[in-house]
């Protein structure tokens, strides 16, 4: 239902701009969200945006760096990706709640795609 693309190889302060694609019939109103699992870590929460677009919810790790947004026409969410750095080096999985409002906790999405490898190079 839900498939991730845009992940691939960069250097450390490039950029990338990952896309998932939501096939569900009712991405409008499902709050949005990116997460993360690097090697041997746990996953961890990255991004989220509300139903509508207006609200988006960032770690403090990436905040000021990506951008999360939604295009409800094309049932897709972005994440845009600017100087990365080589910890940003995970696993990239977009997933979907049943519900409007952000959340930074993974138990709360329902729906989770097959992840997008992004690999930053230092």
């Amino acid at each position: 239902q839900l498939q991730a693309s845009g992940g691939g190889l960069v250097q450390a302060g490039g950029s990338l701009k990952l896309s998932c694609v939501d096939s569900g019939r009712t991405f409008a109103r499902n709050a949005m969200g990116w997460f993360r699992r690097a090697l041997g870590k746990e996953r961890e929460f990255v991004a989220s945006i509300s139903w509508s677009g207006f609200s988006t919810l960032y770690a403090d790790s990436v905040k000021g760096r990506f951008t999360m947004s939604r295009d409800n026409a094309k049932a897709t969410v972005y994440l845009q990706m600017n100087n990365l750095k080589p910890e940003d080096t995970a696993v990239y999985y977009c997933a979907a709640r049943r519900g409007y409002g952000m959340e930074m906790a993974s138990p709360s999405y329902d729906y989770w795609g097959q992840g997008t490898q992004v690999t930053v190079s230092s």
